[in-house]
């Protein structure tokens, strides 16, 4: 008798979701908007929370998620709204707190790493706003991540620690992070 499969935990779920999304994503099966929607209501009807501790790089990653997931969706919800309404200035200030717990959990991971095998520089956008603000982390060593990233504090750290390429590259996901919502 083979042994059954054993149904995934709630954080196996989630990576599992995830790389499915992305998938559909890379596809053109869903849009930007869909992809983030789909991300935030995938966390949500898992109940998940991030962890406390973190002691390895799946557990990093998934809070860098949690928290990105969370910060698109409410920019997005913000967004979304007239200038006027009051409820605009309250999704940003939500946004803004989860980008800056995103930005806490990359310095974690990056001095987990101790910054081997990371890889960072500028990436080329259509957003004058993000012009040589927004630069991309790849963690070479692991296959298919890569962190974005405004945060100056991030940068001031990775420029002293040599893994930062002063130089303006074309993102490894170049169509998700250009593309508007």
């Amino acid at each position: 008798m083979l042994p059954r499969k054993m149904a995934p935990n709630k954080f196996e779920q989630f990576l599992l979701n995830r790389k499915n999304l992305i998938a559909q994503y890379a596809k053109g099966d869903l849009t930007k908007e869909e992809f983030i929607e789909a991300n935030y209501w995938c966390v949500n009807s898992l109940d998940l929370k991030p962890f406390r501790k973190i002691d390895n790089i799946k557990k990093a990653i998934y809070n860098y998620q949690y928290y990105n997931v969370l910060a698109k969706y409410y920019q997005r919800k913000a967004h979304n709204l007239s200038k006027k309404n009051g409820a605009r200035d309250d999704f940003m200030e939500l946004s803004n707190y989860f980008y800056s717990k995103k930005d806490n959990v990359t310095l974690k991971l990056v001095r987990f790493l101790d910054f081997q095998g990371i890889e960072a520089y500028f990436v080329k956008v259509r957003s004058k706003n993000l012009r040589k603000k927004l630069f991309e982390i790849v963690l070479k060593d692991h296959d298919g991540i890569i962190l974005h990233s405004k945060n100056e504090s991030i940068l001031e750290l990775l420029i002293r620690e040599n893994v930062f390429t002063n130089e303006v590259r074309c993102s490894l996901v170049d169509s998700y992070i250009n593309q508007k919502y």
